[in-house]
């Protein structure tokens, strides 16, 4: 019997060091592609260490671009933190930083993983709304200007980056609903018990389109900059940040119809539904026109 567990826990560890070599590579395939980054237009700076798709090579670009104040960030609705758009940062930049996720499990996962005594990193288990988000941050010891903050929360997007009035980040990043358009001004009604699994079977019922968040950086003194070319992340840049190189971009500029396919049957299957399709399921819904 403890031959077989001595086996068991010899695998175990095996697996462990594979993981970690993994992510060693993926460090150093990420720091290739930094070395690589040019002047030339944003979208070939795009890259893949840990986000979710190529937001690791435009943050490297803005903050190799932009004088950052200070080197902390803030990212909730991280998961388990493997992937996420601040863990390159956090490893290869040697920021600090905030991450906060509602499952307990999530939260344990991370504070359990290597990275949590290796850098200086908080993990906060916390279901955001717009009524706790600043007491979160002034908890955590963190109050005025940040580099960067990162929100995906798939849902009150719109409505908690709004409340936000403790910290003033140098640059923001938001996910957008491409589903939403890029010409109306929108997002779903705030409700601070959203969950996007709950809201709408489709699962595509959430967060804000691309013109809301845009009217919401302009009133908070920021300036849209770049789009991911997968239409999911939009990232914003402090006005009095901006320069040659970092430069405002118009709607038109990164706005993508998106071609991921993540809408679910009532069933909860994936439909593969098209975007029109999707569209159609969307539009007797309640939303919130902010324009108006």
């Amino acid at each position: 019997m403890f031959g077989i567990m001595e086996k068991i826990i010899k695998k175990v560890n095996k697996i462990d060091i594979v993981l970690q070599d993994i992510e060693y590579i993926k460090m150093a395939l990420g720091r290739i592609e930094n070395r690589q980054i040019n002047n030339s237009e944003m979208y070939n700076y795009e890259y893949k260490v840990f986000s979710q798709w190529g937001e690791d090579g435009i943050i490297q670009w803005i903050v190799n671009n932009v004088n950052i104040g200070k080197k902390t960030f803030i990212e909730f609705g991280v998961q388990n933190y493997t992937e996420s758009n601040t863990r390159f940062l956090l490893m290869n930049n040697n920021w600090s930083g905030l991450v906060i996720d509602g499952s307990e499990k999530n939260v344990n996962y991370i504070k359990n993983d290597d990275i949590y005594w290796r850098y200086n990193l908080k993990a906060e288990c916390n279901f955001i709304t717009a009524e706790n988000i600043n007491n979160i941050f002034i908890k955590n010891g963190i109050k005025g200007n940040i580099g960067l903050l990162s929100i995906d929360i798939d849902g009150n997007d719109y409505w908690v980056w709004n409340a936000i009035n403790v910290i003033t980040p140098d640059i923001v990043i938001c996910e957008y609903n491409h589903r939403f358009g890029k010409n109306k001004a929108i997002t779903i009604p705030y409700d601070a018990k959203f969950v996007r699994e709950k809201a709408h079977y489709s699962n595509i019922y959430y967060g804000a389109s691309i013109k809301a968040l845009v009217l919401l950086a302009n009133k908070k003194g920021y300036s849209l900059v770049e789009g991911s070319k997968n239409g999911n992340n939009v990232f914003f840049v402090k006005n009095n940040l901006l320069n040659e190189n970092v430069k405002e971009k118009s709607i038109d500029d990164v706005f993508i119809n998106a071609q991921f396919r993540e809408s679910r049957m009532a069933d909860g299957n994936l439909a593969f539904f098209t975007l029109e399709q999707e569209q159609e399921l969307l539009k007797n819904l309640k939303v919130v026109n902010i324009e108006e």
